[in-house]
């Protein structure tokens, strides 16, 4: 383990992101992170829809997409992280990308609710194993000085192919029918026997799940051909007495080392109470923002394209997790870590507090920016924290519980704030009624009340924070 000074002064010099990119190992895993991430927000953009229409209209149906994705990280991230610290972590994620691969061609054959939620459950399980051995491998690949650069530049990967995932997902896929076409129109040779069967699955109303197969194929064939060593110091013969130990010792490690306890109970409340921002604010910008999109009416193809300004809001948080990724490595060569991501949950839950009390769209849009570029500067230097302060031999599982601990807050957020936010705006308005009161003109609306209790609750976790981090960069180490 690193001692407090390592991690507390960055020791990193002025390392720009060409260098880091110049590293052809880490540009394909680059490259690969990017493709499949951005099928990854293609295929969820085709389920949406899809279960809405065959649940006829069940919101809740349309939750089990998520919760789904989130229930293996419940009771599988110890058992992950073992995999992770005992595999060599390139043939992992090799085995991975296949695994959704074949999983997400079972959506081209199926109208049931139940399997697609099993295929979600177990395309989910195969990513849960990715994250954590992408993240362990990283350190593989560049060098010390460009470790936080480069986790900077693979966060900014993340949140960019969901960005374009979100808004380009119609331009994507267009694109990728007329390029099928234009094949299956070319006359070459054994067109007609290979793509022409098939042409259904390839420009019906499913074509987004042959492109997210594609996309996984192609990122397996990038991690592929990186030539690194990615197999973790040996632990043993991996069984089930071992995986038992391993997850004890994990729990142990983490159980001993104060600060990194301390981060893991700060991400997690404050997504806990972050996560509103998603589940209830996007029904707040619908019932108490005024003004729409700013600039949208300027730009006539985006005003044709984005029918609900609160769905766009999501473009807003996601533009500031880029710029965030972009700039928090720079940051972070100024600042110890632990400052940084105090940092960050200071102006989350600052930011949050803001939007709550905003009233013009435009201004929620600001601080919908703010809190994109806070979750930005929680995970990057939360994940170079652990590449500085975790033996290798144990930082897949480190990685494997952050994931899981981010997992389970959202999860927690959806079935516990989201609920508390209905509940709440059903008593307002009974309240309002009662007293004969204008609803029209009743400013603390329940999606607000509950938003800004959930900004709250991302304080506390700032104040938690800041007395369990040594954010002020003393040279002692962390309490073990």
């Amino acid at each position: 383990m690193a001692n407090g000074s390592s991690i507390s002064q960055s020791a990193e010099g002025n390392v720009p992101y060409s260098a880091v990119l110049s590293n052809k190992r880490f540009r394909r895993l680059w490259f690969s992170q990017f493709i499949s991430g951005t099928g990854d927000w293609l295929v969820i953009g085709l389920l949406i829809p899809l279960v809405t229409t065959l649940s006829g209209g069940s919101s809740f149906a349309v939750a089990g997409i998520m919760i789904a994705k989130i229930v293996p990280s419940l009771f599988l991230s110890s058992f992950v992280g073992v995999f992770v610290d005992h595999f060599d972590r390139r043939k992992l994620m090799i085995a991975c990308d296949v695994s959704r691969a074949v999983l997400a061609l079972g959506l081209l054959f199926t109208n049931s609710l139940a399997v697609i939620y099993m295929i979600v459950l177990l395309m989910e399980i195969a990513s849960l194993f990715f994250t954590p051995a992408k993240n362990a491998l990283i350190p593989a690949l560049v060098s010390d000085d460009e470790i936080t650069v480069a986790n900077g530049l693979s966060y900014t990967t993340q949140q960019a192919s969901m960005l374009i995932g979100l808004t380009m997902s119609g331009a994507i896929l267009a694109g990728f029918e007329a390029i099928v076409r234009w094949v299956l129109a070319s006359g070459f040779p054994l067109v007609d026997q290979f793509v022409g069967p098939l042409a259904p699955a390839l420009l019906g109303p499913r074509a987004g799940v042959s492109l997210d197969t594609l996309t996984f194929l192609v990122s397996a064939a990038f991690i592929l051909s990186i030539k690194v060593s990615a197999r973790p110091s040996s632990r043993g013969k991996l069984g089930l007495s071992l995986i038992g130990r391993d997850a004890i010792e994990s729990f142990r490690f983490l159980g001993a080392h104060r600060e990194l306890r301390g981060l893991l109970v700060t991400i997690g409340t404050a997504i806990l109470g972050g996560g509103a921002i998603i589940t209830v604010g996007l029904v707040y910008v619908q019932q108490n923002l005024s003004g729409g999109v700013p600039f949208l009416d300027k730009v006539k193809v985006l005003e044709k394209l984005i029918a609900a300004p609160q769905t766009f809001m999501l473009v807003f948080i996601a533009l500031g997790m880029v710029l965030g990724a972009l700039l928090i490595p720079r940051i972070a060569m100024k600042l110890p870590l632990q400052a940084v991501f105090l940092g960050g949950v200071v102006a989350f839950g600052g930011g949050m507090f803001i939007f709550s009390l905003s009233t013009a769209y435009w201004t929620a849009a600001v601080f919908a920016v703010v809190a994109g570029f806070s979750i930005a500067a929680l995970t990057v230097s939360g994940n170079t924290y652990v590449v500085r302060t975790v033996d290798d031999s144990l930082r897949g599982r480190v990685f494997a519980a952050m994931e899981s601990v981010i997992r389970v807050s959202l999860l927690l957020s959806m079935i516990v704030i989201a609920p508390v936010g209905d509940l709440t705006a059903k008593f307002i308005l009974w309240f309002v009624e009662k007293q004969g009161l204008p609803l029209d003109q009743v400013w603390l609306s329940g999606p607000r009340l509950t938003l800004l209790f959930a900004s709250l609750l991302v304080i506390a976790a700032a104040v938690y924070a800041y007395r369990t981090l040594n954010w002020r960069g003393a040279e002692e180490g962390p309490d073990a």
